[in-house]
């Protein structure tokens, strides 16, 4: 996959509306799960139990973290675009989120980046996104979000 690349943020202005980018595929294992499970605390069978998921969940898998899912967007974004010149970079929050499919454990998902929009701010600009997870062989996406960075200097 080729990145899509700009010499800085605030040149993103002349792509808003785009598909910028489409990442790699990347395999969300059992370790990744167990990792953040320990991590996190939230230690729900459905994400450790692989006997117990095959036989009580209509996923015969365990599945993911729908925060792990999540938090898997910065590295979808800086393994797909390159943003350029700046000091730092922040996540500055998401105005939507929806978990619309599991992702199981195993599985192959992906990224879509849309740039909606591009605000000046002081010190940089704020990126709104509209981002799709996808999952190989799967029918409809498995997360939807309207995410906001921010990249200073």
């Amino acid at each position: 996959m080729k990145k899509f690349s700009v010499k800085k943020p605030v040149d993103l202005k002349n792509h808003i509306g785009d598909d910028l980018a489409l990442s790699d595929w990347l395999c969300v294992t059992q370790e990744m799960i167990d990792l953040f499970a320990k991590s996190t605390g939230d230690h729900q069978w459905i994400h450790l139990d692989e006997e117990r998921a095959k036989r009580e969940t209509p996923f015969e898998s365990t599945i993911a973290h729908g925060f792990l899912t999540l938090s898997l967007l910065s590295k979808f974004l800086n393994d797909s675009i390159d943003l350029g010149e700046s000091k730092m970079g922040i996540n500055y929050g998401l105005n939507r989120v929806r978990f619309t499919a599991p992702v199981k454990s195993e599985s192959m998902i992906r990224a879509r980046f849309n740039l909606k929009n591009v605000v000046s701010i002081d010190g940089g600009v704020q990126l709104e996104w509209e981002v799709t997870l996808e999952a190989k062989n799967e029918p409809k996406p498995v997360l939807v979000a309207e995410w906001l960075t921010r990249r200073y200097g």
